[in-house]
C-alpha cells in the first residue's frame, strides 16, 4: 500500500484557506479583482497652474 503524502495534503489545504481569505477580503472591501483581467487605468487628474499675481 502507498503511503499517504501528507506535504501535498497540507499544501492544498492551505492553498484552499488562502483562496478563501482572499475571497472574503473582496466582500469586505467592494471590489473584486481578478489577476487575469488587466485593471482600468485611469488618467491622472488634470491640473491646472495658475499664475501668482
Amino acid at each position: 500500500m502507498a503511503k499517504p503524502n501528507y506535504a501535498f495534503e497540507k499544501r492544498q489545504r492551505d492553498l484552499a484557506k488562502k483562496a478563501k481569505k482572499e475571497e472574503k477580503r473582496q466582500r469586505k472591501t467592494g471590489t473584486p479583482e481578478n489577476p487575469d483581467s488587466p485593471e482600468p487605468v485611469a488618467p491622472p487628474p488634470a491640473t491646472e497652474v495658475k499664475p501668482v499675481p
